[in-house]
């Protein structure tokens, strides 16, 4: 079987890195990350990348005079590994429209949000404060403009009387460990294809991962 090459695009710890590492370790799933690369040197989610045994490497974002030479610099070191599909896990920079067509539908992030809703940051704070009964999480094709694009999958997630920012983002970051490895799953299979500015699922039923029973 031919596996999808993906490449990993990180800047902190890496927790979404660490579900799709567990997730390729399974002979059988159709994707492998052939490459980590993070903007912070030092950063947590290159341990775990070493540890697993994928090559790594460090594009300090400082060490360039501008956004233009660092994405360059970044599409050397994913297209050095021949990545064919390129992941953001909490890789904290904004990325130019040129480096989005370049890689455009072979570009894919992850959102703490059910999208459109809570573009940005802070967004579980944000939910809380306007009293959503549900928020989630996320995974999309990208776009120039920040947290836009063709959705692959989503999970929705209850919000508790009780919930605080932390305790909200904790079970959701539970959810974006279920779909991120999901959405890969569909898009290297070929089930999940962009048709215009819509992603398109083949087959019956939703994905299981877009399910939250236990919460």
């Amino acid at each position: 079987m031919s596996r999808l090459r993906l490449g990993v695009l990180i800047s902190g710890r890496g927790s979404n890195l660490q579900a799709l590492i567990d997730a390729c370790a399974d002979p059988g799933f159709p994707a492998e990350i052939v490459r980590v690369v993070a903007n912070v040197p030092g950063a947590a989610g290159l341990d775990a990348a070493a540890r697993a045994g994928i090559a790594t490497a460090t594009v300090d974002h400082k060490a360039y005079p501008g956004r233009e030479p660092f994405e360059a610099a970044l599409t050397a070191e994913l297209e050095a590994a021949n990545a064919q599909l390129v992941c953001l896990a909490g890789f904290m920079r904004l990325l130019t429209p040129g480096f989005v067509a370049h890689w455009r539908d072979r570009l894919v992030n992850i959102h703490p949000s059910l999208l459109p809703a809570y573009k940005g940051l802070d967004t579980h704070a944000r939910a809380l404060a306007d009293g959503v009964r549900f928020t989630g999480c996320t995974v999309h094709f990208v776009r120039p403009d920040c947290d836009t694009g063709p959705i692959v999958i989503q999970a929705a997630v209850p919000v508790a009387p009780d919930d605080t920012p932390d305790t909200l983002a904790a079970r959701v970051l539970l959810s974006e460990h279920r779909i991120y490895p999901e959405a890969i799953r569909l898009i290297a299979t070929g089930r999940a294809c962009v048709e215009g500015e819509r992603v398109v699922v083949s087959g019956a039923g939703l994905p299981d991962a877009a399910v939250n029973p236990k919460i």
